[in-house]
């Protein structure tokens, strides 16, 4: 059962297996955004702590180290048994999230589910990383080996916390490296909950190490640090700009980059039109909006225009804004002070510009960061709402006429993470994926985010691929051998 009043075990840096405190002594605090109170004092880490994690990963990775001896096959073991271990802590972790987070109980534990899937897949891969022999038609016998990157960054966002910590975790845990890992400072606590789990599943000391902090302290010591291998980064484009900058400066880090998005969702008018209102609602109010791949920009054609404008709005004012642990509640709290306003902002310019406004557009209450869902209609590409990534519970309405138009309009835009199709024409969803610009493109559905497959954006959505088999590629470096044959 969901538990609003769980107490918070694990508030401190976690380095070598140990909880200790930061060095500055100093602290922040984690907020309850569905009402606005302390959940609890963190420890803030900085640059004097990152250099303490990293040191401590090191020395984890070293040769000679148990974490580099035990083989491949018991590091999939350990990543079953920490799997396991956040199975059997369900509902604290979930509980933990939507207090830490303000997503709905329920939502927290999909979430969760869908992490434990992550970790098992890449269990399995850990002793299935092998190289290739290569015949080179010369007197060599050549052959590849890939290895582990090393010591690798990770900073993680506040919108899906113990996911982003799967994701991560799981492809540079089965290709042998060791890590840091900084939770957004919005939402650390669940992080250090699963720290302590790693330590309980047997993990070596300095394979995994936690640094809570805020990115411009904590998180630029990461990404310019002279002794880690890799960093790997999710949340917004500006600030991933920032992190390509810092690795080059440093030493030539490898980068991988999940960014922002302006997803769009293309509705043909042969597809039935209460199945597309459901989709096109799942597909832009899920987790508040607070989604990278939402897909907000909804391109609906002509034909259907208004009857689906019409669908959206109902669907959207019937859902329940209020409490995350109470069950019938779809829209809990946005994450803090500062996106509630952004949102807020962003649904004003909306009005302004002259969209129509169909449904939501206010904030619910004084107590928490709630905000309505919203639905705009008669919305136009050079709109705000239309442009920029606005990460909120907010549905841009777009109307178009031919496949040829919206594929131009759908590509303008700077980013090219997901893409989404509705329709019964296999010509016309064959020709949107082959021209769409983005990493991922779902037909007849939305958001089919899978550990099997990669994911990752076009253009200024990001580098790299995360989940799949791509996903461990940003964790290994790939050494050629070539033996001279003897007569």
């Amino acid at each position: 059962m969901a538990n609003s009043e769980i107490k918070v075990l694990y508030n401190q840096i976690f380095i070598n297996n140990k909880f200790i405190n930061s060095v500055s002594g100093n602290t922040f605090i984690t907020l309850n955004p569905a009402n606005k109170q302390k959940i609890a004092d963190v420890a803030e880490g900085d640059k004097a702590d990152v250099d303490l994690a990293v040191k401590a990963a090191r020395a984890a990775f070293k040769i000679e180290s148990e974490w580099r001896t035990i083989g491949a096959t018991a590091r999939g073991q350990l990543l079953l048994k920490l799997a396991d271990l956040i199975n059997d802590h369900k509902i604290t972790l979930a509980s933990l999230e939507s207090l830490d987070n303000g997503k709905p109980y329920e939502d927290s534990l999909l979430d969760i589910d869908a992490s434990i899937s992550t970790l098992k897949y890449y269990a399995g891969f850990a002793d299935k990383i092998h190289g290739k022999t290569i015949p080179t038609n010369e007197p060599y016998f050549s052959f590849t080996k890939p290895q582990p990157v090393g010591v690798v960054g990770q900073i993680i966002p506040w919108n899906y916390p113990i996911l982003m910590l799967a994701w991560k975790w799981g492809p540079a845990l089965a290709s042998g490296c060791t890590l840091v890992l900084k939770p957004a400072e919005q939402t650390p606590l669940t992080s250090l909950y699963i720290a302590a789990l790693s330590k309980e599943a047997g993990f070596p000391d300095g394979v995994i190490n936690v640094v809570p902090g805020y990115g411009p302290t904590a998180g630029a010591a990461i990404s310019r640090h002279p002794d880690i291998n890799k960093v790997a980064f999710t949340g917004s484009t500006e600030v991933g700009k920032l992190i390509m900058q810092e690795a080059a400066r440093s030493n030539m880090k490898r980068v991988t980059l999940e960014l922002g998005g302006k997803s769009p969702l293309v509705i043909f008018d042969d597809f039935d039109v209460d199945e597309a209102a459901s989709i096109a609602r799942d597909a832009v109010f899920a987790n508040m909006g607070q989604c990278c791949c939402a897909g907000t920009r909804t391109f609906v054609q002509e034909g259907i225009y208004e009857k689906f404008v019409e669908k959206a709005a109902k669907l959207a004012s019937e859902m329940k804004v209020g409490n995350p642990f109470e069950s019938e509640t779809k829209v809990g709290p946005l994450v803090d002070e500062e996106q509630y306003n952004k949102v807020l902002g962003m649904i004003e310019s909306g009005k302004k510009e002259g969209a129509k406004l169909e449904a939501g557009g206010s904030k619910v209450g004084d107590v928490g960061y709630f905000v309505r869902p919203t639905v705009f209609s008669n919305v136009t590409d050079d709109m705000r709402i239309a442009k920029e990534e606005i990460f909120g519970p907010v549905q841009q309405i777009l109307k178009f006429k031919t496949i040829d138009e919206v594929i131009e309009r759908s590509n303008n835009t700077e980013y090219g993470l997901a893409a989404g199709i509705l329709t019964k024409n296999i010509d016309i969803a064959l020709k949107f994926s082959e021209s769409v610009d983005a990493g991922s493109v779902w037909v007849n559905c939305y958001e089919a985010v899978n550990p099997l497959c990669p994911f990752g954006g076009f253009k200024q959505s990001g580098l790299g691929r995360e989940l799949g088999e791509d996903g461990l590629t940003g964790y290994l470096e790939i050494k050629t051998v070539s033996i001279k044959k003897l007569n």
